[in-house]
């Protein structure tokens, strides 16, 4: 994509609601342009769900736990003045991956190198598996080919602006719209597995989620799992920093009530406590359907489609997760990614999904990185726990009522059971257990019913009814996890790129 250069001929007031990575993300790009911007964030820290949190002597990273494609940000700090290295220290991680499976099989996956890969699946599951890996991230490679620039690196004005495309019949036929990741028929069931949770990376259903998804599975190969050292959340910090030292003002504590227009314009915001503030420019980092259905007050006839077009959108998963300390151990550590899988992985989906209730048996995520930063004490180890989860909601037709405290201790405690039975050493070193449900979630950083994605990506269609950067209202943007292209760092670093970019040509 285009950068942007220059300064601004005619400076606006830009207003930009939450201090998420993306609302971040294009005030900094905004303001190095030379635009006034100010950022209204309801909670008491920048960073959104990005964020690493400190209890006691032990660091999690709460959010996001690996970046991918970091020359996102690298093009964030260089084209906002400065360089990435001068404030972070970056670490692949190696293995990326450690995949453990219910009847004690396992394999690694390689950081970086595919080669590696293959040899760790011909090792544990024989050649014919490694040849199915293969061949399936030749095709996901294709795949990222043909849709990173005009979709994943764009402004989608229209889904009918991808059919005037040159080679769109070609494109179609290697991005096979109508195919489910299940399609891909992998018949090594310990790689389907694997391929299933490229899914749950935008909390879908593998049954229902578009084949495309598997690009993720190359995307993590070719560019990389990466840590930050002091964790993921630091990286919040440094863009927080980033937008102060451009001169955006950053306003904690100051939930937004309603965005104000003056017919189809939008002309600021109003806060909770119902100070009034002008703006040129209104950029929305909040959750795509809070900002539609309640920042946007009145019935506009295109936003009133806009609604519809989002009530279709199923709800992304949420998670349910574990904050653990644990004292010094004589065990090997942990792998930086360790993921359990249970015998039955789809009664996993259908237990989130179909019946709205937590999984007896999920797929474990453990993530306990190698950074002596992390924790305070040398030798102790701090785990993070995330499972699967149906979003919180008192109606049981549409989610789970996760605030029974007493349910939340027992789910946690059987989910220690089930890491324990796989030879995981927890409660004789246990220093230290937090416990954060989808609800936990949904109050700390407003995501409708604890969903971490947004919307899922279920179904050909969900990808296109994902709000667009450009609301129907003129001079309302939507940027972050829920709006175009996608959650999870880089598709959020970009989303801002798109929508500074496309505010920027009215400003020269």
């Amino acid at each position: 994509m285009t950068g942007q250069v220059g300064k601004v001929k005619e400076p606006k007031e830009i207003v930009v609601i939450g201090a998420g990575i993306g609302g971040m993300s294009a005030a900094a790009r905004l303001a190095r342009a030379g635009h006034r911007v100010a950022i209204y964030e309801a909670s008491d820290r920048p960073g959104g769900k990005c964020r690493t949190e400190w209890i006691g002597r032990y660091a999690f990273d709460t959010g996001p736990s690996l970046l991918t494609i970091p020359a996102v940000y690298r093009d964030l700090f260089q084209r906002t003045g400065q360089q990435l290295g001068q404030v972070m220290e970056i670490s692949a991680v190696d293995p990326s991956f450690d995949y453990r499976f219910h009847d004690g099989k396992s394999v690694k996956f390689a950081n970086l190198s595919r080669k590696k890969t293959l040899e760790a699946i011909t090792e544990a599951f024989g050649g014919d598996a490694a040849m199915q890996w293969n061949s399936v991230l030749e095709r996901a490679e294709r795949m990222w080919d043909v849709s990173r620039e005009p979709f994943i690196e764009s402004e989608l004005k229209s889904p009918f602006s991808l059919l005037k495309r040159r080679h769109i019949l070609r494109d179609l036929r290697i991005i096979a719209p109508r195919a489910t990741l299940r399609d891909f028929g992998l018949s090594n069931p310990y790689l389907a597995k694997i391929m299933d949770r490229y899914a749950t990376y935008s909390g879908s259903d593998p049954r229902k989620a578009p084949a495309v998804l598997s690009s993720i599975a190359f995307i993590e190969e070719a560019f990389g799992a990466w840590h930050i050292k002091g964790g993921i959340g630091t990286l919040s910090e440094h863009i927080a920093a980033r937008c102060e030292k451009l001169g955006v003002s950053i306003h904690l504590n100051s939930p937004v009530a309603e965005i104000s227009t003056k017919g189809s314009t939008a002309t600021g915001i109003t806060l909770e406590d119902g100070t009034t503030i002008a703006a040129d420019i209104v950029i929305s980092n909040a959750d795509a359907g809070f900002t539609y259905n309640q920042l946007i007050r009145g019935n506009n006839r295109k936003v009133k489609k806009v609604r519809k077009e989002q009530a279709k959108l199923e709800p992304s998963l949420a998670g349910f997760s574990l904050l653990i300390g644990l004292l010094p151990s004589t065990h090997a550590p942990l792998s930086h990614h360790t993921i359990l899988f249970p015998e039955n992985y789809d009664a996993e989906f259908d237990s989130i999904f179909t019946e709205k209730r937590p999984v007896e048996k999920p797929t474990i995520y453990i993530c306990s990185p190698d950074d002596p930063t992390m924790v305070k004490s040398e030798g102790h180890e701090a785990l993070f726990v995330l499972v699967n989860a149906p979003r919180h909601d008192f109606d049981p037709s549409k989610g789970f009522d996760w605030s029974n405290a007493e349910f939340a201790q027992s789910y946690a405690h059987s989910i220690i059971d089930q890491i324990e039975s796989q030879g995981i050493s927890i409660r004789d070193r246990l220093d230290l257990l937090e416990i954060r449900t989808p609800l936990d979630l949904e109050n700390t950083v407003n995501a409708p019913g604890g969903s971490i994605y947004g919307t899922s990506s279920n179904g050909p269609r969900a990808a296109f009814l994902r709000a667009k950067n450009r609301s129907p209202i003129k001079n309302l943007y939507l940027v972050g996890g829920s709006a175009h292209p996608g959650g999870g760092l880089p598709l959020v670093g970009l989303s801002a790129e798109i929508v500074a970019n496309a505010i920027l040509p009215q400003s020269h």
